[in-house]
């Protein structure tokens, strides 16, 4: 691979730089660096992360450590990904895909004419990264007194932080309906529509048709890829290690102690 083209698949260059002459001129179609390396890193990261935090919450028991590790893994993608919104390369960022009324009204009327996310999958990608924040903050100051605690559980008192796992517990079920319906939309793309989702999102080339708007290359650079790593790293590293800190009795008033429950009743675990 040439040094054009390994920038442009990082995302950085001219797309006409890596425009695969194998398509043929004539009928007016490119390949084109669409969505760039650390973009599909991040969301097949995300997919497995999601995937392993949703199966150990229902099995709960002892795997609700690795739920825990899952979640904090979620919690640095999202960081990385907000800032590589910003940074990013051009199809990479939040202000080039953003929904606006005047491109939902556009692709409605059937005259959307630009490239990556559809004004209507924006509404899914920022849904389900809402979700999942909310899901993750949930999550960090959670505790149902049985097989898992937040690391940040220790800055709040007992009712917020079983008021928090009641959230998470909830908004779980809001994920798992919004995951169900995005890959449905995928199908329907895939199967009915015979558009190509999923091969762009691997090898991040897509085929672009006459007239589609492609957003002037810029961002995406060396430089801001270290820095929204190093930030997330850092995010996660620091909430890690405040889940094994132990509680100084000078900084915070000690919780009380918890009265027995009546024969019978049980505390409702996170999952």
């Amino acid at each position: 691979m040439s040094s054009p083209e390994l920038l442009s698949d990082f995302g950085a260059v001219d797309p006409e730089a890596d425009v695969d002459r194998s398509v043929s001129a004539s009928a007016g179609v490119r390949r084109v660096v669409l969505w760039d390396l650390p973009l599909r890193v991040f969301h097949w990261s995300l997919v497995a992360a999601v995937s392993v935090a949703i199966v150990t919450g229902e099995l709960g028991g002892a795997w609700m450590p690795w739920h825990g590790r899952a979640g904090l893994v979620i919690v640095g993608l999202l960081v990385f990904r907000v800032l590589w919104g910003v940074v990013g390369s051009a199809t990479s960022r939040f202000a080039q895909f953003a929904p606006t009324p005047a491109r939902l009204l556009a692709y409605l009327r059937g005259r959307w004419r630009g490239v990556g996310h559809d004004p209507l999958g924006a509404l899914a990608v920022f849904a389900l990264l809402g979700l999942l924040s909310l899901q993750a903050a949930t999550g960090l100051f959670g505790n149902d007194d049985i097989a898992f605690t937040g690391p940040l559980n220790h800055l709040v008192d007992d009712a917020t932080g079983a008021r928090a796992t009641g959230w998470h517990r909830w908004l779980a079920n809001g994920l798992v309906a919004l995951v169900a319906l995005h890959l449905l939309a995928i199908a329907f793309h895939v199967i009915v529509k015979r558009h190509r989702l999923v091969r762009p999102m691997i090898s991040g080339r897509h085929e672009l048709e006459p007239g589609r708007d492609w957003p002037r290359p810029r961002g995406g650079g060396r430089f801001g890829l270290l820095s929204a790593v190093a930030v997330a790293a850092t995010a996660v590293l620091a909430l890690a290690g405040a889940g094994e800190r132990p509680v100084s009795g000078a900084s915070l008033p000690a919780k009380p102690a918890l009265v027995a429950a009546p024969a019978g009743a049980a505390s409702t675990p996170a999952w």
